[in-house]
């Protein structure tokens, strides 16, 4: 058996090993409540027409907001976005290399229903296909381009 005068340093010894244990997580965990709050800052903010913005930036969105359209690619954008499944056929998505089906159902059904399943989806697809930042009109773009057809 170990000593009285032992005895009292193996506690000593193991309620600082506790008290560092419990100091080390309080420190974790203050640590990932500072990584959870940066991933949970704004990323920008919203300025309306006539109004300045408090970053100053007010022609700036209306520039970078034409750029991005001017850099849209329905190609470019069915690639990033839609080919995962209309490549693959993955979740009973109608194939793009698959022209009988699509002249089928363009004739069925028309361009415009297609396109408009499209923005606000159907089945498993989610609306605009994952796109979020796609207007309308460039969702109709990638679904002509997805499927051959053009609008008439």
């Amino acid at each position: 058996m170990l000593s009285k005068g032992m005895q009292s340093r193996v506690i000593k010894i193991g309620l600082m090993i506790v008290g560092l244990s419990v100091a080390g997580a309080a420190l974790a965990q203050s640590v990932r409540d500072q990584q959870i709050a940066e991933r949970l800052m704004p990323v920008g903010s919203v300025c309306l027409a006539g109004e300045s913005c408090a970053s100053g930036g007010g022609a700036a969105a209306p520039a970078m907001a034409q750029a991005a359209t001017a850099a849209f690619s329905a190609q470019g954008t069915y690639e990033q976005y839609c080919a995962m499944c209309h490549n693959t056929g993955m979740a009973n998505a109608p194939r793009r290399d698959d022209a009988a089906h699509w002249t089928a159902r363009v004739a069925e059904v028309g361009l415009a229903t297609i396109i408009n399943n499209a923005i606000t989806g159907i089945n498993a697809m989610p609306p605009r296909g994952m796109c979020a930042t796609c207007t309308d009109e460039q969702v109709g773009e990638v679904v002509q381009y997805l499927s051959g057809a053009s609008a008439q």
